[in-house]
């Protein structure tokens, strides 16, 4: 077609071959391979020039078109490699688009301010069968909640008691197995990862987590427990504002508290474009920022 088109605006095989920066055998072969193709002649000889037939007309138009939109493609994927004019899908958790995401949107749009993210806000399991269907780019989640390929290490953190400033345990009140069994307790939804490693704890203390007050909403365990009804359990980066004025109180869970291992996870054989590839290294920055136990005791 690029052959058809040179030919018809030079009127001459031998400039369309300089346009092209191919011979001029190649030219006379691609035309004849098109014209056989489209069962029809599309170039006549008019003295020294070579103009299109009735059918070339009429074919020519359709392909200056088609070209046209072909050079455009070529340009939008010259930038998205240049400048980053992409579109990014990311799935995270309800507390990560709460929590980390805000701060990393804000520096990856310095990096990368005409990339379009989308966001998806779910639970892990939920985000990866998004994943792999093809509607999410990248996954942020758990590690081990995923039948992937093993995901990129972010960053860690632990669970921690919080408590009023009125309960006992605020005051030093040592925390024995008898006080941990009779306490109620707030957790996070049942169906997450994070509810299935606060059970697995207390399993290894021996003790059997009582009837906890289940919600699926980070702010509503942090209000439910600064209002006194009962010990919240949380990543000590969800309640940062509230332990730094006072309004709760963070505690520890014991000498060994409970572990989350964040990953990033993309479909199997798939590498990561630059653009992605940034915003998993400022998640990656940002998070272990959040996660740092300083932040909070």
């Amino acid at each position: 077609m690029r052959a058809f088109v040179a030919v018809a605006d030079e009127g001459s095989f031998t400039l369309a071959a300089k346009r092209l920066c191919l011979t001029q055998s190649a030219i006379s072969h691609s035309l004849r391979a098109l014209e056989e193709q489209l069962g029809c002649r599309l170039l006549d000889r008019q003295g020294k020039k070579t103009v299109p037939t009735q059918e070339g007309e009429v074919f020519i138009r359709r392909c200056r078109r088609a070209l046209a939109e072909l050079e455009h493609a070529e340009r939008e994927l010259d930038g998205l490699k240049r400048w980053g004019q992409a579109r990014i899908r990311v799935g995270a958790p309800h507390s990560l688009c709460h929590f980390l995401l805000p701060t990393v949107l804000r520096e990856f749009r310095d990096c990368f301010p005409r990339c379009e993210p989308v966001i998806e806000a779910g639970d892990t399991s939920w985000l990866i069968t998004r994943l792999e269907e093809h509607a999410l780019d990248i996954v942020i989640g758990l590690g081990n909640e995923t039948q992937l390929d093993e995901g990129r290490p972010l960053f860690s953190d632990e669970m921690t008691f919080i408590v009023s400033p009125a309960h006992p345990w605020a005051n030093g009140t040592k925390i024995t197995p008898e006080s941990l069994a009779a306490m109620h307790f707030i957790v996070y939804t049942r169906s997450t990862q994070t509810h299935r490693y606060v059970e697995s704890w207390f399993e290894q203390q021996g003790i059997r987590l009582r009837a906890p007050l289940v919600l699926g909403d980070m702010e509503a365990i942090k209000e439910m427990t600064r209002i006194g009804l009962g010990v919240g359990i949380v990543a000590p980066w969800v309640a940062r504002k509230e332990i730094a004025d006072g309004r709760l109180v963070s505690i520890p869970m014991g000498d060994t508290g409970v572990r989350r291992d964040w990953s990033v996870f993309t479909r199997v054989k798939r590498s990561l474009t630059l653009v992605e590839e940034t915003f998993v290294g400022i998640c990656a920055m940002v998070g272990k920022d959040l996660a740092r136990p300083t932040a909070f005791y």
